[in-house]
């Protein structure tokens, strides 16, 4: 077993050798570290910028940004290939697969980025016979190397669509 002496801390001319005392200096330090941490969060917080495309307007109050800018990094929403006329996906598993792509283009472009700077995407697909028609769409949309890819057979997806997207974009 150890033996501890007491010895005394001096902070900004303070004697610490009391127990009343070692508390007040715990509740300095722990009002610093919250001070450090709401800066921190503010700061974070001031840094974001939310993309919003322009939508259909039976879709203008969804509940979500189609991505969020936090410095470098877009983190892209998940896309759906819609017509923009009919607000639907089509029938045609290559025109919907260029929809949602042109989709995330977008995105990545409001954000001041490119798609070659897309680290990693995630393809959710409602049938996993329509692979090789997305890849035929999907590899076309880049310049150098393909970001870290998965790519899920997820069953029915929202309005009746073939894919949806989501990804991470790192500006180079």
């Amino acid at each position: 077993m150890l033996a501890l002496k007491a010895r005394s801390v001096v902070l900004s001319g303070t004697n610490f050798k009391t127990p009343l005392s070692r508390k007040v200096m715990k509740l300095r330090q722990l009002a610093v570290a919250l001070v450090l941490l709401v800066s921190c969060a503010v700061a974070g917080a001031a840094d974001r910028k939310y993309i919003v495309k322009p939508r259909p307007a039976d879709t203008k109050a969804l509940p979500f940004s189609d991505g969020v800018l936090v410095g470098n990094t877009l983190y892209i929403a998940g896309h759906i290939g819609l017509d923009p006329k009919t607000g639907q996906a089509p029938a045609d598993a290559e025109q919907e697969a260029k929809l949602v792509m042109e989709g995330v283009k977008a995105t990545v472009e409001q954000a001041g980025l490119t798609m070659d700077d897309i680290v990693s995407v995630q393809v959710f697909c409602s049938d996993l016979k329509y692979y090789e028609t997305f890849n035929n769409v999907y590899k076309t949309y880049f310049h150098e190397n393909y970001p870290a890819r998965a790519f899920v057979g997820a069953g029915s997806l929202l309005r009746n669509g073939k894919y949806e997207i989501l990804g991470i974009a790192v500006k180079k």
